[in-house]
């Protein structure tokens, strides 16, 4: 069975991005949630144009170190598996969680596992919004199981911290 791993990230503004820019995207996000629908159109347009500029910005190692991270985590999980594992983004950075479910798709894997270092319930990205890119990227691919490797148990979280911890013991 062939299995790839699509790794969901949150994803950071990247170091150098236009600051007016940023502010304007992160006022459109709270002002579309208050806003009329006829209003919400225009917001939405410019949101998701101001959006896909963000993800598409250069990343490098200065600029987002947290894109840098994430592809580490995502190399070392590959080798810890053996299988191939792809990243997504759940904002700020390219590509997002859907698009990597597609590129994954598109090596006609039997089954594409969705994770996340997310590890505590009550947020609304790992609750919310990766369950939804999920159901969406589904979808797209319905020959393909979609599994999403969440939530964890607690005790299993509560065990990986604790060997963390005994490192500096």
């Amino acid at each position: 069975m062939k299995m790839i791993v699509v790794l969901a990230m949150h994803g950071i503004p990247p170091k150098g991005f236009p600051k007016e820019e940023m502010m304007e995207l992160f006022s459109l996000h709270h002002r579309i949630h208050s806003a009329g629908e006829q209003e919400k159109i225009s917001l939405r347009k410019r949101h998701e144009q101001l959006d896909e500029e963000m993800r598409r910005w250069p990343r490098t190692e200065e600029n987002d170190p947290f894109y840098t991270a994430s592809q580490k985590i995502a190399h070392e999980l590959s080798n810890v598996l053996n299988t191939q594992v792809l990243v997504g983004f759940n904002e700020f950075c390219s590509p997002t969680i859907e698009e990597a479910v597609s590129q994954a798709a598109a090596e006609s894997p039997d089954r594409i596992i969705v994770a996340t270092p997310m590890m505590t319930g009550g947020g609304e990205h790992s609750e919310v919004d990766i369950p939804s890119a999920i159901v969406r990227a589904r979808v797209n691919h319905p020959d393909i199981e979609i599994v999403y490797a969440w939530p964890y148990q607690i005790s299993d979280v509560a065990v990986f911290l604790a060997e963390q911890i005994k490192r500096f013991l």
